[in-house]
């Protein structure tokens, strides 16, 4: 389980998905169900980089970049874990009520630039978080076409015993995440549905969002709902049909704090939509 001190730790993945203005891999943590009942329930999760929406067929999510909350905010065991080839597994044990969170979280500066021979250069490499201070010994700050980016990315997923809590959707303030209002584990088809976002704790105002149902890959084509978030940084959509859905939130600006000259953020969740 990972400690929080760690939780901004760079994956070169994730980095990627953020970083690339076209990426097509998804990545996703995907419960067997969003909410239970008991007082002492187990809900088993997959997670993985994938190609497809809930078709493991790419990477398996490291699970060490993962960590779990409880309703008090505060670390859970993830158990049962296991690596597989194309995704990762393991069990959350639900002996509290409210609502939990599962997610990975990471930021980093980025950087392109082309030398004096003509040769383009990427910062700060895989596997590397890239900080201010390695930015300013490692990037020559003269570099032809040096473009600098805040990079930030989240991948999270939300489930409930008994009733919904809000502890864990209380924003951190860094980078895209969901906004405080409606509760991810209560949506129904046939509604009309606020979805907010924020960027660091400000409405992320003109963030693409997309949503695809399960069952991607039996359909000729994903039937994706798309929408561009408001000044307020929510989008309204209506479900027509319950199921598992990915959820994707793409967002970029021009506020970047120097060196960086744009921010950017990646958001991905996995909601659960129930009949009403």
């Amino acid at each position: 389980m990972m400690k929080p001190a760690t939780l901004l730790t760079l994956t070169s993945l994730l980095v990627a998905l953020v970083a690339a203005p076209a990426q097509a891999h998804r990545v996703w943590i995907k419960p067997n169900t969003t909410a239970v009942s008991g007082s002492d329930e187990w809900i088993t999760f997959d997670a993985a980089i994938a190609n497809g929406i809930f078709n493991p067929d790419h990477h398996a999510y490291p699970l060490q970049r993962l960590t779990a909350w409880g309703p008090d905010a505060q670390p859970v065991d993830m158990q049962n874990t296991q690596k597989l080839q194309y995704r990762s597994v393991f069990d959350v044990q639900l002996t509290e009520a409210g609502t939990y969170k599962v997610f990975a979280a990471s930021r980093t500066l980025v950087a392109r630039w082309t030398d004096e021979d003509g040769e383009r250069h990427f910062w700060p490499g895989r596997g590397r978080t890239g900080t201010l201070e390695e930015f300013r010994k490692e990037v020559p700050q003269d570099a032809d076409d040096l473009n600098v980016t805040d990079s930030a990315s989240r991948v999270e997923v939300f489930v409930t015993a008994g009733a919904p809590t809000n502890t864990v959707l209380k924003p951190t303030g860094n980078g895209l995440e969901w906004a405080p209002g409606l509760h991810p584990n209560d949506l129904y088809t046939g509604e009309d549905i606020a979805l907010g976002f924020l960027f660091d704790g400000e409405p992320a105002a003109g963030a693409s969002v997309t949503l695809v149902r399960d069952g991607e890959k039996y359909r000729d084509q994903d039937d994706a709902i798309t929408a561009t978030a408001d000044d307020k940084g929510q989008v309204n959509v209506q479900f027509d049909e319950p199921g598992m859905y990915w959820l994707e939130v793409e967002y970029e600006d021009e506020k970047a704090k120097a060196p960086a000259s744009q921010r950017r953020g990646g958001y991905s969740a996995v909601i659960e939509v129930l009949p009403l």
